[in-house]
């Protein structure tokens, strides 16, 4: 079995055995999308909800609004059927007390609407909240195991 593990603003595609492991989920959120037929599982660590406009020249892992879709391409080219994919997010943190919406809220925002649009369920999360966050996806079973300081962890 192989941890591969996720930066920010990235993404990966595995099977089992493999886990896929993302680090400093504060504001930023990642989208597990999984094909229990298949046994595949993605992981996208996004930064920022919107690349606003013209992507060419930019990192498309880094926003919610081009990551997804990009996800959803690796894993249809590693044999996934868009029909079976369904998805765990977490994070979206408000680090930092402010006015208006924070930088998380706007990120599980987006999140929430690109998978609306692509027909992908979201059928667990762990969300918000003022705290940080690490992310063990595994592709065996499509659990998502969110480990927190403090706060133990939980499997979703």
């Amino acid at each position: 079995m192989r941890n591969l593990v996720v930066g920010i603003s990235d993404q990966k595609v595995a099977g089992p055995p493999d886990t896929l492991t993302t680090y400093a989920l504060g504001s930023c959120v990642c989208i597990c999308l999984y094909d229990r037929l298949r046994r595949i599982g993605g992981l996208a660590h996004i930064l920022l909800p919107e690349a606003f406009g013209d992507v060419s020249g930019k990192n498309v892992y880094k926003f919610a609004d081009t990551a997804i879709e990009e996800l959803v391409r690796g894993m249809i080219k590693q044999g996934c059927a868009h029909l079976h994919l369904t998805a765990k997010i977490a994070g979206g943190a408000n680090m930092f007390v402010s006015e208006g919406k924070s930088i998380g809220d706007r990120n599980i925002e987006t999140v929430t609407q690109e998978l609306q649009r692509l027909k992908i369920r979201i059928v667990a999360q762990d969300i918000g909240a003022n705290y940080g966050r690490t992310a063990v996806f595994n592709t065996q079973d499509g659990s998502l195991t969110v480990k927190t300081l403090g706060r133990g962890n939980k499997v979703i």
